[in-house]
């Protein structure tokens, strides 16, 4: 079937330039001795973690207790790290039995949370890594005082100190793209200091981690981080695009839309609106963004405005589209977009060849009450 005979909207995952990004950014760090520890948000399958895992990632990241277990229930996925900081008694619970399953490390970012997690785990032991802040002021602690937090949590001797972690998130919010450097210089000269301050402290890190999709391929060349968890890469979308990281025919992930009114000479209106496309510009916003997504292959047209289930898209000049014709949006966010559905139609060369289901979102798990 033909994707042009689909009904619309649909979510369009190209499978060739998702198995060249999976296998690209794994060559990469693979080239630069860098261990793989893609992270699941973006996609929230555990069709696409086998991809990853059988393309040589180590293990994955996860951003809640949820998708960490149904991953590793469902896929091939040996190692997990938590990224955030897990607290409350039920939570530290879900953590003990998911370490039954697998090698599993915390994030850790201050003494309050190690007592608590201490305490539940009684004669049990985890693995942990300090969260570094490098920048974007979210979790973790500066590097000139990450030896002394880590000098405090030694007191909890079931708390096995591996290493750091940090996300330089703030890549996202650049003005333009001639910024990046720098955050990638701040990313590495962080967690350099940071490893420095704590091995003169006598804590060993066997994990340095860090991880953007924007940095990576710069980050992953410094001979202190050997562990890169960039997540976006599977698909990339208009942001990635906007920060020069790539171009739009790499993306792999596009809403398909039919024209279904031009009330105007210069106005389409679609049938995919906000809940499709999404209304952000990224999670910590970007002035780069204009519109709420990439009509792919047509750069007179701008998607203007959303709805919650129609899109209205100017057109700057000519084009030579009309009503009825399909088109395809590439999402401004594509970790946002891909958690509104609960199935990717994957294609090659506009082929349909199957169905990849988004199956670990956390809505679409029934809630554990009893």
């Amino acid at each position: 079937m033909n994707i042009n005979n689909l009904s619309t909207p649909s979510f369009l995952l190209d499978l060739n330039k998702l198995e060249k990004n999976i296998n690209d950014f794994q060559k990469m760090a693979n080239d630069n001795n860098c261990s793989l520890w893609p992270m699941l948000k973006t996609h929230k399958s555990t069709e696409i973690t086998r991809m990853q895992i059988e393309a040589g990632a180590e293990g994955i990241l996860a951003g809640t207790i949820d998708e960490a277990f149904l991953v590793v229930e469902k896929s091939n996925v040996k190692k997990v790290m938590l990224a955030y900081p897990v607290l409350g008694k039920e939570n530290i619970n879900r953590v003990l039995e998911l370490k039954e399953l697998a090698e599993v490390y915390i994030s850790l970012d201050g003494i309050e949370g190690a007592k608590e997690i201490s305490a539940a785990l009684g004669d049990n032991e985890i693995n942990y890594l300090l969260i570094l802040d490098s920048g974007l002021h979210r979790f973790g602690v500066s590097s000139d005082k990450i030896a002394d937090l880590a000098k405090e949590i030694s007191q909890y001797k079931n708390l096995k100190f591996k290493g750091i972690c940090t996300h330089t998130g703030q890549v996202y919010g650049v003005p333009d793209a001639t910024h990046l450097p720098a955050v990638i210089e701040e990313e590495i000269k962080t967690t350099t200091d940071a490893v420095r301050n704590l091995e003169n402290a006598g804590f060993k890190c066997e994990v340095v981690a860090t991880g953007t999709t924007p940095t990576f391929s710069e980050a992953i060349k410094s001979p202190v981080i050997n562990v890169t968890r960039p997540g976006n890469y599977v698909f990339f979308d208009v942001i990635q695009v906007a920060l020069g990281i790539v171009k739009e025919e790499e993306c792999s992930l596009t809403v398909m839309a039919t024209i279904v009114s031009k009330p105007y000479d210069d106005l389409f209106i679609l049938d995919c609106g906000s809940k499709c496309l999404g209304l952000d510009k990224g999670a910590h916003g970007s002035s780069l963004i204009n519109g709420f997504g990439m009509v792919k292959g047509h750069s007179e047209l701008s998607v203007i405005g959303l709805s919650e289930e129609v899109a209205k898209v100017k057109i700057e000049g000519n084009t030579t589209l009309k009503v009825g014709d399909k088109v395809q949006i590439i999402p401004n966010h594509s970790c946002s977009a891909a958690n509104m559905t609960s199935f990717l139609i994957g294609h090659r060369d506009g082929e349909v060849e199957r169905v990849i289901e988004i199956d670990i979102r956390g809505n679409s798990q029934r809630p554990k009450i009893g």
